[in-house]
């Protein structure tokens, strides 16, 4: 049995048919929830404090999309069997047991030094990692190796984090770790998946096509993990800053490279192309703030990344995955339209909020609301064709 027969022949919910169903429509509503809670913390004081928003946002939403998008990429790599019914409906509930306890642990004083929320949390990450190992050892495809190893490292900065806080307050080292290897993870999958759709809607309607991915590509993807990695260990040496610039740059020349301005007639391509953007921009803006700290501040290119790159490029994902597989025409209507527009205003504002302390408080709320508007309009959305099952093709 082959990955579709699979997937036709399970008859359990239609929630649990498919790895990024529950894992999109439950980390998109968690999103959308978590991001007003950690404002209304911020501005009216409460027990909602700045690591937990840093957790959930981190290891909490993005890891839960991420999960969502191997589970149902990782069997078409590998010819291997999807992960449905019980199985996948026990790993999400993993990963909302990790939520459930991260927050039971921020809003109740008296579980401020236990353990426990830290071990339930970190179960997720670690059992999905495991997971990938497996699939790509046993589907024996050596290219799908290092997505499990950054897997593995993020994991291993959740754990991180949790020892980190405990151990002095602030999870400084595993946060930029974990921001790493999203960005990584951006740079690899995002590299291939935007040349690739960008490729099939250009055949189908004439034209130049994509570079075809080669040496400079492989080239760029290096630079990008060395600049990553320097940042991780070194966050303010000037050889970093000079890295991250350089690796900005060449990431900027890659999509270039991708014919994206052919793309503007088709929202569900073009939004590839402007999350990609977003990744090279957190990059140069990473390495301004250590080259020219009077101009930039470091909090600018950390929430281009996370607001930006990992916010659109997210979106962008999950809208045109969750269309696919739910027997969806490919093809962006206004809400895609409104999503992405929600999403890239919310991403503007929070890094504008950076540069301009003086409305700080101001741009984070706006920047908080459209964030939040995005991802409830994607629940609404997406949420029917995600819990139902799939539409049947002529």
């Amino acid at each position: 049995m082959n990955t579709a027969a699979a997937l036709r022949a399970y008859r359990g919910p239609a929630v649990f048919s498919l790895g990024l169903r529950p894992f999109f429509l439950f980390g998109a509503l968690w999103s959308a929830v978590a991001a007003p809670l950690w404002l209304y913390a911020f501005l009216a004081g409460g027990p909602v404090g700045l690591g937990w928003h840093i957790h959930e946002m981190l290891f909490g939403y993005t890891g839960g999309v991420v999960a969502g998008f191997l589970l149902t990429a990782v069997p078409n790599w590998t010819g291997r069997l999807p992960v449905v019914g019980r199985p996948l409906a026990q790993l999400f509930a993993l990963w909302a047991a990790g939520r459930a306890a991260m927050l039971a642990k921020t809003l109740a004083p008296s579980l401020a030094d236990a353990a426990w929320p830290g071990i339930i949390d970190s179960l997720f990450l670690s059992v999905m990692a495991g997971l990938i190992w497996r699939e790509a050892a046993a589907g024996r495809n050596g290219r799908n190796l290092p997505v499990a190893v950054m897997v593995s490292l993020f994991a291993l900065a959740n754990i991180g984090f949790h020892l980190e806080a405990k151990a002095s307050g602030v999870a400084s080292l595993s946060t930029r770790l974990g921001l790493g290897i999203v960005a990584l993870l951006i740079a690899v999958i995002g590299g291939r998946i935007t040349p690739s759709f960008t490729r099939n809607w250009q055949i189908k309607r004439g034209g130049p096509l994509p570079a075809v991915a080669g040496r400079f590509d492989a080239a760029a993807l290096i630079v990008t993990a060395a600049a990553l990695t320097a940042w991780c260990v070194s966050p303010a040496h000037p050889g970093t800053g000079a890295t991250l610039l350089t690796a900005g740059g060449l990431t900027l020349l890659r999509l270039g490279r991708w014919r994206g301005h052919a793309t503007l007639t088709e929202p569900l391509v073009w939004i590839l192309h402007l999350g990609y953007m977003w990744l090279a921009a957190s990059l140069i803006l990473m390495g301004l703030s250590i080259t020219a700290p009077r101009l930039m501040s470091p909090s600018v290119g950390v929430h281009a990344l996370t607001a930006g790159a990992v916010g659109v490029m997210t979106l962008a994902v999950m809208t045109r995955a969750s269309r696919g597989h739910a027997g969806r025409p490919l093809v962006a209507g206004r809400t895609e339209v409104a999503i992405y527009g929600l999403i890239n205003a919310a991403a503007l504002s929070r890094v504008a909020g950076g540069l301009t302390p003086s409305l700080y408080p101001l741009l984070l709320t706006v920047s908080a609301a459209l964030w939040s508007a995005a991802f409830f309009t994607f629940v609404f959305a997406y949420g029917p064709m995600l819990a139902t099952p799939r539409l049947a093709r002529p």
